[in-house]
């Protein structure tokens, strides 16, 4: 960190996978990190490898759809961490399907994870950041916001966060704070294995296959996207806002 102020990050859905390395690299950064998820007991291992490192993480449950828990939520981490300057939407779930077979459960689900909790979640910090003057929010969007086959609902989401990071960035840039959006493209997560599921393949499999698809010749850690994220939400970032950067081992068109 270039600041000797030690700021305070919320990484919503932290309890593994990408949420859970983001965490883990901002701490390495130096931040305090509440890490937040639909089960505050799954979020332990990652606050003990954080704290372990001699970081300072909290363990925070919240269903980011729901308005009254995302307040009590920032406010829990705002008393015991410090007011939270650095929001990372990453929070998310899958409802894969056709159009024909997909339920209205299946798309309103989505929408209130990703795009309905996002919208809650940079609500509820803002304040925050417009009070320090200085605010960081990503969201993760994804490559299948350029539209993917049996993802309708996830991919109208991930498309609809770019357009959020976009308004974002002109709403709250006069008051230092940044707002900008990752879009993985094939990364290996529980969420990519229960897609590989879903379509009848073995993991494996479904990961070289995917890796021959790629032009770097392999498949994405959650590491990788980590790195990014951690750009962005750092001090040297400040001039980057309203950029959705695809991390996707090589263009996509």
């Amino acid at each position: 960190m270039s600041t000797t102020e030690q700021r305070t990050a919320v990484v919503t859905g932290a309890a593994r996978g990408i949420g859970a390395a983001t965490a883990v690299r901002l701490a390495a950064e130096g931040r305090a990190v509440a890490v937040l998820d639909l089960d505050e007991q799954s979020c332990q291992e990652t606050v003990g490898r954080i704290t372990e490192a001699g970081g300072r993480a909290l363990a925070v449950g919240c269903d980011v759809s729901d308005s009254a828990q995302v307040e009590a939520a920032v406010a829990k981490v705002a008393a015991e961490l410090g007011p939270p300057v650095i929001l990372v939407n990453n929070a998310g779930v899958l409802r894969d399907n056709l159009l024909f077979k997909m339920s209205e459960s299946d798309w309103d689900t989505v929408m209130n994870v990703h795009l309905k909790g996002a919208f809650l979640m940079a609500k509820a910090c803002q304040g925050h950041m417009v009070d320090a003057g200085f605010g960081r929010i990503v969201s993760l969007s994804s490559s299948s916001a350029l539209g993917n086959r049996g993802q309708a609902n996830y991919a109208a989401v991930k498309a609809g966060l770019q357009g959020f990071t976009k308004t974002l960035a002109k709403e709250l840039g006069k008051f230092g704070v940044t707002a900008n959006a990752v879009a993985p493209g094939f990364v290996v997560t529980e969420m990519t294995a229960r897609t590989a599921a879903r379509v009848g393949m073995d993991f494996e499999e479904f990961q070289t296959a995917a890796a021959a698809q790629i032009p770097v010749q392999r498949v994405g850690r959650p590491e990788d996207i980590a790195n990014a994220i951690a750009f962005f939400a750092g001090d040297d970032a400040g001039f980057v806002s309203g950029q959705v950067l695809y991390v996707a081992g090589g263009p996509l068109n």
